[in-house]
């Protein structure tokens, strides 16, 4: 096995990509013509998007993502050199700012912001870095 995708259930997924976009730098690599799905580029494994009504055509139900309710238990981490540069960015580009950059005792920098559905995400430096 290999991971592959890393897949949020949204409410509108051209708002999701033109914030990933926007707020923290991504390009996108794959969006559907009906703008239901759609990929960002990531490196090996693809960061997606699809309308959170495709659950139920699969089969089952998700919890809705929101940006007023405590972030679900997952987050997706992304790796810069300069994460004090990345959650400035981000936190002005409209991500909420959730923790500051803070130098962890393993070595890493981390940050935390939210996107527009209330995702955690984490900004880090690459780990033995």
């Amino acid at each position: 096995m290999k991971l592959g995708y890393i897949i949020f259930y949204v409410q509108d997924v051209t708002a999701t990509v033109a914030f990933y976009e926007k707020a923290l730098g991504l390009k996108r690599r794959f969006v559907h013509e009906t703008g239901t799905y759609a990929e960002m580029e990531t490196g090996t494994t693809a960061l997606a998007f699809v309308e959170e009504g495709a659950a139920k055509e699969h089969g089952f139900t998700v919890r809705p993502l929101r940006p007023k309710e405590e972030a679900a238990a997952v987050e997706v981490a992304l790796v810069t050199e300069d994460v004090a540069g990345a959650y400035a960015h981000a936190v002005e580009a409209g991500a909420e700012a959730t923790q500051a950059p803070k130098q962890k005792p393993w070595g890493q920098t981390v940050a935390y912001v939210r996107d527009l559905n209330g995702v955690l995400v984490e900004l880090c430096t690459p780990m033995g870095g």
